[in-house]
């Protein structure tokens, strides 16, 4: 009798226990592995097989195996309507992922086209980004100009009913797909607040959602502002011909910048690189670590700054998530800008899509990403440098004072009697957006402060009288 020795690593070793429990085993794929494949034969062929085995912590559960297809079994002939062997399969499956985190899951033909309709910037619905908190669906953002945003849906909320059916007990695959709809058509969210008693209900009407990736416009003169709602495939290359139209318009290079990532949940890691690789001199931007070779990767930036050192404030929130903590943990680390706001959400992890076949994949969490200082984003997310929670803003009405020219006989000043120019009528129309919003006017009160000592360094008698 022939005998065949071999040393199985635990991979083969599961196959080849599958194997021994089908009669088609010889047909079954991993059956091509030349190693399961000799041993495979031998044991058809009666021959004594001997194989060391590795460690038993490493072997297939036998005990869990057992379990499953008992439970299996019971379903099959007991649940109170008949289910097909796939259907139970399948969820066998989504169960195993959603367990694991709560980006984890399994992607079906539709939820292809769901994908790649999230990373082209157009798609209906609601227009929030959400994920699963304790069974309930969590908004991490609404997006800008979108129902959601325009009915006050806010970052944080919770969604415990759509329409009157409850979220508890849903996947968030079943939650999104509420959410989707035809065009025209009204949901009710019922969502819990911070801060509220009660539930709140509110109605949004989905339309198609649109989303514009870079906006901008000047805060000042001198000083431009740009807001990235979410990173698609394209923000890169917009972010850099958006920072060209600001210096156009304002016709020299500017003076200073503010980056709003304030609710924006993410999206495509390159275009994050990107926007980081043209603020940075060199550097590493982000890396990423996991238990696979592949899932180890390093971004760098190319040489080359094109504000050329410009002081930059970031400006992030509780919505702020994923490659926009990227980009603002990478400008934070190199001392390329000044992060201002509040902690961001800490959704620091990779998934990677995984084919099954032509029509069927799995989307797993692989790694987590680290800023360039190796600091984990990962339930942490960025701290500001300041921090700068909303606030709403009065001005106090004082009464009126005197000045040198109410005095009688005082000396006339240079300008005395000069009507202003039309530049304040110009800016007023940013005036009101910067005073709407706190954080956003201590970026560009931060901005200036920055502007004006890089000034004095650059001519230290200016304002000194020397």
């Amino acid at each position: 009798m022939k005998r065949v020795r071999s040393t199985l690593p635990p991979g083969v070793l599961r196959k080849l226990t599958l194997a021994t429990c089908f009669i088609t085993a010889s047909s079954l794929a991993f059956a091509q592995d030349p190693q399961s494949e000799e041993l495979l034969e031998g044991i058809q062929d009666g021959e004594q097989v001997e194989i060391s085995l590795p460690d038993p912590e490493k072997q297939l559960p036998l005990d869990d195996l057992r379990k499953f297809t008992e439970v299996f079994s019971r379903i099959k002939d007991a649940y109170v309507e008949e289910v097909s062997d796939q259907q139970l399969l399948e969820s066998a499956i989504k169960g195993m992922l959603s367990d694991l985190d709560p980006h984890s899951t399994y992607l079906a033909p539709k939820d292809y086209e769901e994908l790649e309709e999230s990373t082209s910037g157009e798609f209906g619905g609601l227009g929030i980004e959400v994920g699963m908190e304790n069974g309930f669906v969590k908004v991490i953002a609404p997006i800008d100009d979108t129902p959601a945003q325009k009915a006050g849906v806010q970052a944080g909320d919770v969604i415990i009913k759509l329409d009157e059916k409850p979220v508890k007990g849903m996947s968030l695959e079943e939650a999104v797909k509420m959410m989707r709809g035809k065009p025209g058509t009204v949901l009710t969210l019922t969502i819990m607040r911070e801060g509220e008693s009660a539930p709140i209900e509110i109605d949004v009407t989905r339309d198609i959602i649109k989303v514009t990736s870079v906006k901008s416009r000047m805060l000042d003169n001198g000083y431009g502002y740009v807001r990235i709602t979410q990173f698609q495939a394209d923000t890169g290359g917009q972010f850099k011909d958006t920072l060209k139209k600001l210096e156009s318009e304002y016709g020299a290079d500017l003076d200073g910048l503010v980056i709003d990532l304030r609710n924006n949940p993410g999206g495509v890691l390159q275009a994050a690189v990107e926007t980081a690789d043209a603020l940075l001199d060199g550097g590493l931007i982000v890396y990423t670590e996991g238990r696979i070779q592949s899932s180890r990767l390093r971004f760098s930036a190319k040489s080359g700054d094109v504000m050329a050192g410009t002081p930059i404030v970031v400006l992030i929130n509780g919505g702020s998530a994923s490659a926009s903590e990227i980009l603002a943990g990478a400008l934070q680390d190199h001392e390329r800008a000044v992060v201002m706001g509040t902690q961001s959400f800490g959704k620091g992890s990779v998934q990677t899509v995984i084919p099954l076949d032509e029509t069927h994949a799995i989307k797993m969490t692989t790694a987590r990403y680290y800023t360039p200082d190796g600091r984990s984003i990962q339930a942490t997310g960025i701290k500001p440098d300041i921090v700068v929670r909303p606030a709403e803003l009065t001005e106090l009405e004082g009464g009126a004072f005197f000045t040198e020219a109410d005095l009688s006989g005082h000396l006339e000043g240079q300008n005395e009697g000069q009507e202003p120019d039309g530049s304040d009528e110009q800016a007023s129309n940013t005036v009101s957006m910067v005073d709407r919003d706190y954080q956003l006017r201590s970026a560009l009160n931060l901005l200036k402060g920055m502007h004006i000592l890089n000034r004095r360094d650059k001519n230290p008698g200016e304002g000194r009288g020397e």
